[in-house]
């Protein structure tokens, strides 16, 4: 990372962290979690993205001198707090869910321990890096879903909410199955596959349709896609599209590759257009679809019968129109005293979903032996072990009633470390790893968890420890 981001937070992050250090708390070993309440859109599942980011961030915190004199010029920050940003050097633990994985409401994603003037200051980055590449991977995989097996394009850049969002969001995107994206700079800083042909344009700078066709199977004659919708897809554009085939491609020993449809009637043209390229002995040729698309719409066009074998997805994709927010939080959940004991803490809120979580916790998995599925996950504490070899009973966290004991599963702890006292202990992984990583996760989400509409909930549990302790201080502090 070539910018300093260091100041690219919250105002309050400083002025609680000069408080911190006039009040004598600063060294305070604190907990902080990451967690989000709701999957975006009413999902039943999300996907953690954006991690490599985020270390990125973390290994470049530093305080440069324009940093401190802007600081100093603000009139309310004390000069031995701005000496210890002089002197910063990061120094907390830092666990995560790895990237790819999926991830669901409740559980922690992201668990920082260290001294809270520091584990406190990073929360705004922290947030904005996994919050928008997990909102822009998890509606992704709804897109790549939906589609059933064909492939999905990322093509949203001029839409996105400016640089950032175009790049990350196209690697999100990828990371979730997208096949590859228009983001040119993607591919070169993230090896994410750059694609594309022609625009409008194109066709309109010849005399005529044939002519645009024509120049464009001369210079690609081996990667000849052609967009059809310029003037009449079925009456000008397919019939051109075929005439280059077989009168500029073939004679050279090529074929066209695909002939691309942006608007109209898409389930009508493309089973027409299919017909058409069929006839013409052309059943190779490929039909790409683009238009202001989602998974809505991709799921309607292929029930209704269209012969489309790719899709072009822009901007409710890279912005995720539909819910652009991933509500992902930062709550303390623990402090340490003097003899390192580990304090837990609570936030509590009329809102039920606003209650946290106490204490410095795990993430365990539980995946069905027989078929390989996500059963459930349980929070416990972080010393805490789930022996698969014995049954567990799981019981709802909040209808505390509703239990029930589970066998013949495995259990694994899902955070891992990234940082140990500020130094980086993450292995970084090439983005194909990730994305094949995320690809094989999702095969393990039940049908009824990832159905777009009234998902089944996915059971987050507490074990018996973390509930009794997270009972304790809802009584405790009962007004």
């Amino acid at each position: 990372m070539d910018r300093n981001l260091t100041l690219l937070t919250d105002f309050y992050e400083l002025t609680m962290a000069n408080g911190y250090l006039k009040s004598g708390v600063a060294d305070t070993i604190a907990y902080f979690d990451m967690f989000f309440r709701r999957v975006p859109d009413q999902g039943g599942y999300a996907i953690m993205a954006g991690v490599e980011q985020l270390v990125e961030y973390l290994n470049n915190l530093h305080f440069s001198d324009e940093d401190i004199a802007y600081l100093r010029g603000r009139n309310c920050f004390c000069e031995e707090f701005l000496e210890y940003l002089r002197n910063f050097k990061f120094a907390c633990d830092v666990w995560c869910i790895p990237e790819g994985e999926i991830i669901f409401p409740g559980e922690p994603i992201v668990t920082v321990r260290g001294p809270v003037i520091q584990a406190q200051f990073i929360e705004t980055m922290l947030l904005l890096t996994i919050n928008h590449q997990s909102l822009i991977a998890t509606k992704a995989s709804r897109m790549v879903r939906a589609a059933k097996g064909r492939a999905v394009m990322e093509f949203g850049s001029r839409r996105a909410q400016g640089g950032d969002g175009a790049i990350l969001g196209a690697r999100a995107a990828y990371i979730a199955g997208a096949v590859g994206t228009a983001c040119t700079i993607t591919d070169l800083q993230y090896g994410v596959p750059a694609l594309g042909t022609m625009a409008h344009s194109w066709v309109q700078m010849f005399p005529t349709e044939f002519d645009a066709f024509k120049a464009y199977a001369q210079t690609y004659p081996n990667a000849c896609t052609v967009l059809v919708d310029t003037y009449n897809v079925l009456k000008s554009g397919v019939p051109n599209a075929i005439r280059t085939a077989k009168e500029v491609l073939e004679p050279m020993g090529c074929r066209m590759k695909g002939i691309r449809i942006d608007s109209g009637d898409i389930t009508y043209l493309s089973r027409k257009a299919r017909e058409m390229l069929d006839a013409a002995d052309m059943p190779d040729c490929k039909i790409v679809v683009s238009n202001s698309l989602d998974e809505y719409l991709v799921r309607d066009l292929l029930g209704q019968g269209a012969c489309i074998d790719s899709f072009g997805i822009g901007e409710r994709l890279i912005t995720s129109r539909s819910e652009p927010v991933f509500g992902g939080v930062y709550k303390l959940v623990a402090i340490e005293d003097k003899n390192g004991t580990i304090l837990p803490k609570i936030k509590i809120s009329e809102n039920v979903e606003k209650i946290t979580n106490p204490h410095f916790k795990q993430v365990w998995r539980l995946t069905d032996k027989a078929d390989g599925k996500y059963r459930a996950d349980v929070l416990t504490l972080r010393d805490e072990v789930i022996d698969d070899t014995q049954p567990y009973l799981l019981f709802d966290p909040m209808h505390t009633w509703k239990r029930r004991p589970t066998v013949n599963f495995t259990a694994r702890p899902l955070q891992v470390p990234l940082f140990e006292k500020g130094v980086c202990v993450h292995k970084p992984r090439d983005i194909e790893e990730i994305r094949a990583f995320c690809l094989s996760c999702q095969d393990k989400i039940w049908e009824a968890v990832a159905r777009f509409e009234n998902p089944h909930p996915y059971y987050v549990d507490l074990s018996q420890k973390l509930w009794d302790i997270k009972r304790d201080l809802l009584e405790q502090n009962q007004f």
